[in-house]
């Protein structure tokens, strides 16, 4: 992937620093897109939650999309998907949206630093819906939908349809999705090229797009590893568990409550301040992130630690391992969650330095 090594030969950090950013012409970004089961900023984390369903799900993908706001100069995004969230199972873009206008009070401040960082009326401008009522599976102790429920004709989205016209584009980069919730949209998005295009057809789309999946959340998960055995994925099922901060072998103290209250929370802006104080389990507040390595798989790749397209090799993503060569599927290598907070120190320490981007 010729890009990919232009990619590693610099350091998009490192011009930010120097403050050559204006006009920067540098070597292409990945291009990514995130679906999320966002749940509404006012969400309560879902552990023993008796408030309304549709605010009792899991904090953590806001604490996960805060932390992706700040480096969305480091990838090109492509689009945020809102997917069908927990309990409540509804998909609803305006949380997202909502987020945005938050991170609209800060982005000139981060432009500052790097003018790649897009607007907050961009991202709005590619934000999708999709279809409610797909999420669960056995592996959340929910049974997952019948899958003829989840898929076919006119069970398209406004979130399935665009990620087909994002693939389609005349741009020779791959397209990542990073699958926060379930995969239903890109899976649908599959579904219509396979139901509507040649084989060939189907193939070259297939070609152009990367999945890293956290854990298999609605039955489209195991329709996708079972029907496309050259289609890169990467299913993280314990591996993210890294990122939470009290993970055992980890380090808790750069990432715990006091940790994120004084370097994210408190006195970084109205964005830093929507960072949820805990995740699915309010008794044990600090950094959770599930989400977050399916990014920083392609941040530390921009960082020539790894190659996106080779899971086995390891970053901040975490380390995988391809147990049928025939095939291009990715799962969780043996060391598992370590191979996740085996860089915290790193990672956390680039978290503080761009919340402070946030600052006037």
């Amino acid at each position: 992937m010729l890009a990919l090594v232009v990619v590693f030969a610099c350091n998009p950090v490192a011009l930010a620093a120097s403050g050559a950013t204006d006009g920067y012409d540098g070597p292409a970004r990945p291009r990514v897109i995130i679906s999320t089961d966002f749940p509404p900023l006012d969400v309560i984390p879902g552990k023993g939650c008796s408030g309304p369903p549709e605010r009792c799900s899991d904090p953590d993908d806001v604490q996960s999309m805060v932390r992706f706001l700040l480096y969305t100069n480091e990838l090109e995004v492509e689009g945020l998907v809102a997917s069908a969230a927990t309990f409540a199972n509804v998909a609803k873009k305006q949380n997202i949206l909502d987020v945005l206008d938050v991170y609209d009070r800060v982005d000139e401040n981060v432009r500052r630093h790097d003018a790649r960082n897009p607007t907050a009326d961009m991202l709005r401008s590619i934000t999708w819906q999709g279809r409610s009522g797909a999420w669960g599976t056995p592996d959340f102790g929910v049974t997952a939908k019948p899958l003829d429920e989840l898929l076919g004709e006119g069970k398209g989205s406004e979130a399935s349809n665009a990620i087909i016209e994002v693939v389609d584009r005349p741009d020779p980069r791959p397209v990542w999705v990073c699958v926060w919730g379930g995969s239903r949209e890109v899976a649908q998005a599959i579904w219509k090229v396979q139901a509507t295009r040649s084989s060939a057809e189907l193939e070259r789309f297939l070609g152009k797009l990367r999945i890293y999946l956290i854990a298999r959340q609605d039955g489209t998960a195991q329709w996708l590893l079972d029907s496309f055995p050259s289609l890169l994925v990467i299913l993280s099922k314990k591996n993210y568990q890294g990122m939470f901060w009290n993970m055992q072998g980890s380090d808790p103290a750069l990432a715990d409550l006091a940790w994120v209250s004084a370097n994210i929370r408190q006195g970084h802006g109205p964005l830093g301040a929507v960072y949820p104080r805990s995740g699915f389990d309010s008794s044990a507040p600090g950094v959770v992130e599930g989400d977050t390595p399916s990014y920083l798989h392609l941040v530390s790749a921009v960082r020539g630690l790894n190659d996106p397209d080779k899971p086995d090799q390891g970053g901040w993503g975490g380390q995988f391992v391809r147990p049928d060569s025939s095939g291009n599927h990715w799962f969780d290598d043996p060391a598992g969650p370590k191979t996740v907070y085996r860089w915290r120190r790193e990672v956390q320490k680039e978290f503080v330095d761009r919340a402070d981007w946030m600052l006037p």
